[in-house]
């Protein structure tokens, strides 16, 4: 059985060594939550393929960046419209 540091890892290949990928260089557009808008419903979390939204403190939700991959379900899913997706290279 693999252990895997992280439950955001994601393995690569089908040989006996598994490969971890980080996603991040993968990804053209990310998402981000605009706080003011954020119900903390957590439609975000449930529909995230990657399992990578958590909820920062009491707050809001957030997208660990680190291994999302870019896919926008948690903006299109997003009931109040919190979540915009941004290109890679805006800050």
């Amino acid at each position: 059985m693999v252990h895997f540091k992280s439950k955001y890892e994601i393995p690569i290949g089908h040989s006996e060594k598994v490969l971890i990928q980080n996603v991040t260089g993968m990804r053209t557009a990310r998402p981000m939550v605009r706080k003011d808008k954020c119900a903390q419903c957590g439609w975000c979390y449930l529909f995230c393929p990657t399992g990578c939204i958590t909820i920062n403190g009491a707050a809001y939700f957030e997208a660990n960046l680190e291994y999302c991959k870019g896919c926008g379900i948690c903006a299109r899913e997003c009931p109040t419209n919190a979540i915009i997706m941004i290109e890679e290279d805006e800050k």
